[in-house]
């Protein structure tokens, strides 16, 4: 009877060992490369708004494609400070004659689809033209839960439902005007 008991657990070990771990290795690995992925076009994605100024529904879609590529489902929040230059004098600076206070107004992600989204009078969809010194930011999470993070959550109870494994975050400031292109 020992000797059995000795058996199917040797048996037991050697599966885990020779099929769970390799799988847990190459699922974390997926999650590797889906998060360089995500990271990548995060980047550029933000990069490319800042640079040109201007934000169409097509670079969004082709954003949120490039995303979709990884076979994970993602939640991507946009956040938009738009610098409104309000003309005035300052008078608790040093220099006196510097004119205006840079105030910032922002426009979140369903703000900004929803300008992006419409059309004009012409039937073409609508660019939002940015401005220097406007600030652009984009995030993403992954929302729906990888092999890698279902085995850990069977076998070390490590992550809990709301948690994400995959994500990115870029943002920087606007550096050419939109409206002129």
């Amino acid at each position: 009877m020992g000797d059995t008991l000795i058996t199917v657990i040797a048996i037991v070990l050697a599966a885990v060992l020779m099929f769970i771990f390799p799988l847990m290795t190459m699922s974390d690995r997926t999650d590797d490369v889906s998060q360089l992925s995500v990271e990548t076009a995060t980047t550029e994605f933000v990069d490319d708004v800042r640079t040109t100024g201007r934000l169409s529904i097509d670079k969004y879609n082709s954003f949120v494609q490039t995303l979709a590529a990884t076979g994970n489902s993602y939640d991507v929040e946009m956040t938009l400070q738009v610098l409104d230059e309000n003309p005035g004098k300052k008078t608790t600076q040093v220099e006196s004659t510097k004119i205006g206070e840079n105030v910032y107004y922002t426009m979140y992600t369903s703000q900004i689809l929803d300008t992006i989204d419409a059309t004009d009078d012409a039937g073409r969809n609508v660019v939002l033209a940015l401005k220097e010194g406007d600030i652009f930011s984009a995030s993403v999470q992954n929302t729906n839960s990888t092999l890698s993070q279902q085995l850990k959550n069977f076998f070390y109870k490590v992550t809990g439902n709301d948690t994400y494994t995959i994500a990115a975050e870029h943002a920087g400031i606007v550096t050419a005007n939109g409206a002129g292109n």
